[in-house]
């Protein structure tokens, strides 16, 4: 039987795939600033450089990166507005 993983609840999901460093990060901050705290923002993206800047700035600026995946180049980020 497959293991059944919990889905995050997201509040809001940014579609930065295509956009280049530091794009999706300044979209994604926008787009935080509109939450209320706890919400959860899903971030779509297709840049690698993303795998270092999302936890990084997700720590910088006190909200948290509660999960993240990679497949087929694609990075998605589920991140809680501190």
């Amino acid at each position: 039987m497959p293991q059944q993983t919990q889905e995050l609840q997201e509040n809001k999901v940014l579609d930065s795939r295509g956009l280049l460093c530091p794009m999706p990060v300044i979209q994604a901050s926008n787009a935080v600033r509109a939450l209320a705290t706890g919400q959860v923002l899903k971030i779509l993206a297709t840049d690698p450089g993303s795998k270092a800047d999302f936890p990084a700035w997700a720590e910088a600026t006190g909200n948290k990166l509660l999960k993240h995946e990679a497949k087929d180049g694609l990075f998605t980020y589920w991140i809680q507005k501190g």
